[in-house]
């Protein structure tokens, strides 16, 4: 009995000190900083990106789907490499800088393996950030009132 109690306990406590994930498939693009800071430069890193689709997203990092876990020599998780990540939601594009954290091989064949990578947020804009909170709390976009909803003139 003592035991049930405190094993429910822990439970709830664990639960409210990680933020909860959303489980959602929205198309993304990563890629890296370039090596030298050019606009030409800016232009071809995001380019070479890879592209994939997220597999849950939380308050402080996101799951995402992808085809390859390197691009050229680099690899999409390192100690200290910081990747570039923009998601389509339904209200828009969310641009934000990450740090993956793991990753994981999935699928059986060569021919349909992918990789699950974990990374948490490092920076994000606070339009962004608004923005994808609303859509974390919500599940849908985030929805700009009417002139005429704002002064209350809207018929329903």
């Amino acid at each position: 009995m003592l035991r049930e109690l405190i094993n429910k306990l822990s439970r709830s406590v664990s639960e409210q000190m990680v933020p909860s994930r959303r489980p959602y498939a929205a198309p993304l693009k990563v890629w890296f900083d370039p090596d030298v800071q050019s606009e030409r430069a800016m232009d071809a890193a995001r380019a070479a990106c890879i592209m994939g689709e997220t597999v849950d997203m939380s308050s402080s990092g996101i799951g995402f789907n992808v085809p390859f876990i390197r691009l050229k020599e680099k690899y999409l998780v390192n100690q200290d490499r910081v990747l570039n990540v923009e998601i389509d939601l339904p209200g828009g594009r969310v641009f934000m800088r990450v740090l993956g954290r793991r990753y994981e091989k999935v699928g059986m064949h060569s021919s349909v393996e992918r990789f699950v990578v974990g990374a948490s947020i490092e920076s994000i804009s606070e339009a962004d950030k608004d923005l994808f909170e609303t859509f974390l709390r919500t599940g849908e976009p985030r929805r700009v009132a009417t002139t005429a909803e704002r002064v209350g003139m809207a018929t329903k």
